[in-house]
């Protein structure tokens, strides 16, 4: 019994898409981090604020930070994952 293999090029456009995807998500990622730091900067500066503010907001941009590279990861994984089928 012969079988046929799945054609794995037909595939290579829909991991290029969802690598550009995951790309665009890391960028988004780091505009949210570099937006908690601002927004971090501006109450520190606020004497109303909680002091518990800035470093929640702190965190969250390393979270946001940890999130990029994540996707940066997966990205690249895709992306090796096409080239492997030359």
């Amino acid at each position: 019994m012969v079988t046929e293999s799945p054609d794995v090029r037909s595939y290579d456009t829909e991991l290029l898409d969802q690598a550009e995807a995951l790309r665009s998500d890391a960028g988004l990622m780091e505009e949210y981090a570099r937006r908690l730091r601002a927004t971090a900067a501006t109450l520190g500066g606020c004497p109303t604020a909680p002091e518990w503010s800035g470093p929640t907001l702190e965190r969250q941009a390393a979270c946001c930070d940890t999130a990029a590279e994540q996707l940066r990861t997966a990205a690249e994984v895709l992306l090796a994952h096409v080239g492997a089928g030359d």
